[in-house]
């Protein structure tokens, strides 16, 4: 506006003219749906300082992120795998509604799958911009730009990699390794994920935005460099607590969940003694994946975008690295089910604990309605918004984890309630015995805990998905197969 044409205005109407614009101003502001920081964490178990899953355990950035929000310390995800798990979180659908089970299938290549309309895609309806780098669903799958996500950039990446095995393990799997060699962090899949989603915080959005960020590690392989080992001293390193008869009160057919796979037993780690060395290395990798997020909260936190981001934190599934005789996931205990799930940003309380058990599948509906956007119909999970506004609000049901048909854990504030396919059973006390080392399930004086824990399975129980495959355990008519072989009622359980 020229100085000739603003003093022909009279101070009254220039008054309402830019009381006009400072309101239109403000309105758009309100209309202005906030943006999604998404940032998933592959094989992280309870094992970040907020959460005290290990004692020595240096995870700053996502400490501080969980100061800021709400942390939930009892998370637990849908199935103890990655591609089952994802795709229920990303999907809103228990793996007993979908079928998937295992490593494969992709859930687009399922014809009853293929149009459900996922969390990003619900996203992109409703007038986000999407953007993906690194492990959001499983392996490269979601990758195609448009479909999932409308820009997507540095994939999945474990590298870089030793010319050869550090371990040499009873699998000969290339990724089933870990320990210290010499390399650049600079290098890694996980520093230019983190890099990528720098440089989406540092530029100009002219639209709400869903970014996602997917970290690798601490999926084996665990490599780390020196800086990272430094953190934890191998004179002073603690191991987790095990009992060497821990399994014997448990069902048989807990070991059918995870009855071969390249993962090695406890009793291999104690007898070459690696023990030590792969507990030093997962927690040498927690901690660079840490300083990962913190780079991104970082940006976030000096871009123009830090007071209206939602930011949610989560892992896909838990890792045993020694409890239960075992290393990896595979199993419905809580080492395996127990994952970080941390919300910050605007609408979400801070300073916050909740300590009420609490789903992977309930991260869509609440962002949802976090960003106002409208109800999405067929979602299985529940908004976790009360509970964001107050960590204390009351919360019916518990949380339940499914591996291949058939067997689910219950998991409540007090007790874990286990029932495999051939109607086997475990309950523990978690307040009194939280290693899950009693098994309290022949005990008629608990029938009535089993009962209330029962009525909490889910209804549907839908066979494996065509194309299922890799981790895939199958009882029909009293036989049980693993990954297309059958196991023999008396076969010895793989040691190693």
């Amino acid at each position: 506006m020229s100085i000739h044409i603003a003093e022909q205005i009279r101070p009254l109407q220039l008054f309402t003219i830019l009381a006009a614009a400072w309101f239109t101003t403000l309105s758009s502001f309100a209309d202005m749906k906030p943006n999604v920081l998404f940032i998933a964490i592959d094989d992280l178990n309870d094992w970040i300082g907020c959460l005290e899953g290990h004692p020595q355990v240096k995870t700053p950035n996502m400490d501080a992120l969980a100061a800021r929000g709400t942390l939930f310390t009892s998370a637990h995800c849908q199935s103890p795998l990655c591609n089952p798990s994802r795709t229920s979180l990303l999907l809103g659908l228990r793996p007993s509604t979908t079928g998937v089970y295992g490593l494969a299938p992709w859930y687009r290549d399922v014809p009853s799958l293929a149009e459900i309309v996922s969390l990003p895609r619900y996203f992109r309806q409703h007038g986000y911009r999407t953007y993906s780098a690194g492990k959001i669903y499983h392996g490269n799958h979601g990758r195609t730009p448009g479909l999932e996500f409308d820009e997507i950039r540095p994939p999945p990446s474990l590298a870089p990699f030793p010319p050869e095995k550090l371990v040499s393990t009873p699998s000969p799997n290339r990724l089933v390794d870990w320990g210290l060699f010499p390399h650049r962090d600079e290098d890694k899949g996980d520093w230019q994920v983190a890099s990528w989603g720098v440089e989406q915080l540092h530029v100009k959005h002219d639209q709400p935005f869903f970014l996602a960020v997917g970290f690798s590690l601490p999926h084996v392989p665990c490599y780390a460099t020196e800086k990272w080992f430094d953190l934890y001293p191998d004179e002073t390193l603690q191991l987790p607590e095990v009992r060497l008869d821990d399994r014997k009160d448990t069902p048989r057919f807990s070991w059918y969940m995870h009855w071969r796979l390249p993962e090695p037993r406890l009793r291999f780690l104690k007898e070459n003694d690696q023990w030590k060395n792969l507990v030093r290395s997962y927690l040498a990798c927690t901690s660079f994946v840490d300083s990962q997020v913190g780079r991104v909260l970082t940006a976030l936190e000096e871009s123009p975008f830090a007071e209206n981001t939602i930011v949610v934190l989560w892992s896909d599934h838990g890792f045993h690295l020694g409890e239960k005789l075992i290393t990896g996931k595979n199993s419905l205990w809580d080492r395996s089910t127990r994952v970080p799930l941390i919300f910050a940003g605007p609408g979400i309380t801070p300073h916050a604990v909740c300590n009420r058990p609490v789903e992977l599948l309930d991260i869509y509906p609440t962002l949802v309605e976090l960003c106002g956007l409208p109800p999405r119909q067929g979602l299985e999970g529940v908004s976790l918004v009360p509970q964001l506004k107050n960590a204390s609000a009351k919360r019916d049901r518990p949380a339940i984890t499914t591996h291949n048909p058939g067997n689910h854990g219950v998991r409540s504030e007090k007790w874990r309630y286990i029932i495999y396919a051939d109607g086997s059973e475990e309950l523990y006390n978690m307040q009194k015995d939280p290693n899950e080392w009693t098994n309290l399930a022949n005990r008629s004086e608990y029938d009535s805990i089993k009962a209330d824990l029962q009525r909490w399975l889910p209804k549907k129980s839908a066979p494996h998905a065509p194309g299922s495959r890799d981790r895939i355990l199958k009882y029909e008519n009293g036989e049980i197969e693993w990954e297309g072989t059958n196991i023999e009622p008396e076969e010895p359980v793989p040691e190693l």
